[in-house]
C-alpha cells in the first residue's frame, strides 16, 4: 500500500531502547529511493510471516511498527548518509534504532522481504510497461 497520508514521526517521538551506527546494501536503498519515486512519499508494506509488523518507507526513514499497538516503532533505519555519495553500489551508513529488545532478529528478514514486495508493488503499478534489454556489440 502507498499513499501520500501524513508521514509516520513516532520513531522520532518514542523514547528508543538503542542505537548503533549500521549500514543498508545499496541495491535495497536505490530500490526504495526509486519506488518512493513512483508510488508517493510513504510506502506502508505488511510483512510476511510477521503478521502483526508492518514497513514503513520514507526517504529519510524506515520503520518497523507494531499493527498491535497502534503502530509503535519496534526498529527503524535512519540518518542516511548520502551526501558527497560517488557510487551506487556502495552500501549506505546510517543509524539503526531500536525500540523493542528482540527487533535485531527480524532486522534482516524485513529488508528481504521489502526487496521482493517492492517489486511485486512496482510491477502491479505499472503492469503495461515492458523492459527490454539491449545488447551491446563489443566489435
Amino acid at each position: 500500500m502507498y499513499n501520500n497520508a501524513p508521514l509516520y514521526t513516532r520513531h522520532d517521538e518514542v523514547p528508543q531502547l538503542s542505537a548503533r551506527a549500521g549500514k543498508v546494501d545499496a541495491l535495497y536503498y536505490n530500490h526504495v529511493q526509486t519506488a518512493l519515486k513512483q508510488l508517493g512519499n510513504q510506502i506502508r508494506l505488511h510483512i510476511p510471516k510477521l503478521k502483526h509488523l508492518d514497513l514503513i518507507l520514507q526517504k529519510d526513514a524506515w520503520i518497523i511498527v507494531d499493527i498491535t499497538l497502534n503502530d509503535v516503532p519496534v526498529a527503524a533505519w535512519t540518518l542516511f548518509e548520502t551526501k558527497g555519495r560517488n557510487s551506487l553500489h556502495e552500501p549506505i551508513r546510517c543509524e539503526i534504532r531500536f525500540f523493542h529488545y528482540a527487533a535485531t532478529m527480524i532486522l534482516n528478514r524485513t529488508l528481504e522481504a521489502m526487496e521482493l514486495m517492492l517489486g511485486e508493488l512496482e510491477e502491479q503499478s505499472s503492469p503495461d510497461k515492458k523492459f527490454n534489454v539491449l545488447s551491446i556489440n563489443k566489435d
